[in-house]
């Protein structure tokens, strides 16, 4: 799987992208579960706007896009991975981290993704939650989004173990988003009193990854 994590929307590498559907289908899943947080009667102005944003940026670098709800697969991992076999390209946006990571373990995205991180054919690409989720340990990112957040009235605490596709705590917006710059310092912070590795990304930087090795980083500052 080749990982393209990105701390906002798709960043500075969108040439990466493109070599990998160049090799490999067009088709892509856009997933927007960090967004259920919002209430209903605010979707269309602070969600709907920024998934078909999401939708045309993907759609400008060559992919085909479908969309996904996790929810309609909550407690139905065998149907969900029909599609894992239909299409191996993902792509997660941003919102509540905590939200997200209940909503791909209420329906077994989590272990699938997992399953299926050493298959060379698949892609999964991210930005902000859609990276953190990643993460080994995600109790850093939990100075950024409030990980008590249940929005299906599941009973489930807040998970603080990501994916762990990606060893180090993802903290995105570094420095450049003033919405976030006390609580991603804040993040840094809590990741070094407790010894937890990290990694900073400032907004248009991505991190690309497969899951043999480590390819490329773009570290521009």
């Amino acid at each position: 799987m080749k990982l393209y994590l990105s701390s906002n929307k798709i960043g500075n590498r969108a040439d990466e992208i493109k070599k990998w559907i160049a090799s490999n289908s067009n088709r892509i899943i856009i997933i927007t579960n960090a967004k259920d947080y919002v209430p209903d009667l605010e979707r269309t102005e602070r969600v709907d706007k920024v998934v078909l944003n999401d939708i045309a940026e993907l759609e400008s670098v060559g992919f085909e896009v479908e969309r996904l709800d996790l929810r309609d697969y909550f407690g139905k991992k065998e149907e969900l991975e029909k599609i894992f076999t239909r299409i191996k390209a993902f792509y997660v946006i941003g919102g509540n981290t905590f939200g997200l990571r209940k909503a791909m373990n209420l329906s077994g995205f989590d272990e699938l993704l997992i399953k299926y991180a050493n298959e060379p054919e698949y892609f999964y690409g991210g930005y902000s939650a859609g990276s953190c989720v990643l993460s080994k340990d995600i109790r850093g990112v939990a100075l950024l989004d409030n990980p008590d957040i249940d929005p299906y009235n599941s009973g489930l605490g807040a998970i603080y173990n990501g994916i762990g596709l990606i060893e180090d705590t993802i903290i995105p917006h570094f420095e450049t988003n003033p919405k976030y710059a006390k609580t991603a310092n804040s993040a840094v912070r809590f990741c070094k009193e407790n010894g937890i590795t990290y990694r900073t990304l400032r907004d248009g930087d991505v991190i690309i990854k497969d899951m043999q090795k480590e390819i490329d980083i773009d570290t521009e500052r």
